[in-house]
């Protein structure tokens, strides 16, 4: 499976949540493929929340979704996944979405942090509506990834917030390979 292939699985395991009118986030807006996918699926009158620290990706981000008509708000935030609780002003999202590591074609040293990741899933646990669902691509193949990964299994092993949490899908039997955690939140 190639990581193009491990982000369509997540977009499947995450579409079932999704409805018109909904709120997403998007935790790492990368390149905007999880924001585009997120904004068809809440329009029209959903609103999607994308989060990247790095300007140049939400530009990205913005100029994928410009040739698109979609009717949903697009929020964005620059500023760091872990702070995504607060902007959702009491409201449940149905959908979070995690595509750890680097900007595609972007500096290879800013990447997710287990830290701030782990902040960040805090986050989304607590902001999950009933029903909902959570998608992580982790990515292991890069200096830091395999902590990364590390942290995010720990994090999910500890069983916080009641989340029920599916056997990860590896993209190859490769120990760098990405792996997705597909995510739910009890009805």
């Amino acid at each position: 499976m190639t990581p193009q292939s491990i982000t369509a699985r997540a977009h499947e395991w995450i579409a079932p949540a999704l409805a018109p009118g909904a709120v997403a986030i998007d935790a790492t807006a990368g390149t905007g493929a999880d924001t585009a996918f997120l904004a068809t699926r809440v329009a029209p009158g959903g609103i999607v929340h994308a989060f990247d620290i790095q300007p140049a990706a939400l530009e990205r981000s913005r100029a994928r979704l410009a040739d698109q008509s979609v009717d949903a708000a697009l929020c964005w935030h620059i500023a760091c996944h872990s702070t995504l609780s607060g902007v959702l002003g009491g409201s449940r999202a149905a959908a979070v979405m995690f595509n750890l590591g680097w900007l595609p074609g972007g500096d290879h040293r800013l990447i997710t942090r287990p830290e701030t990741t782990c902040a960040a899933l805090e986050a989304a646990a607590a902001a999950i509506a009933p029903g909902g669902r959570i998608s992580v691509v982790a990515y292991r193949g890069h200096p830091g990834g395999q902590d990364e990964y590390a942290a995010v299994a720990a994090w999910l092993q500890r069983g916080a917030h009641g989340l029920i949490v599916h056997d990860p899908l590896p993209a190859s039997a490769s120990a760098v390979a990405p792996v997705l955690y597909r995510i739910a939140a009890p009805a």
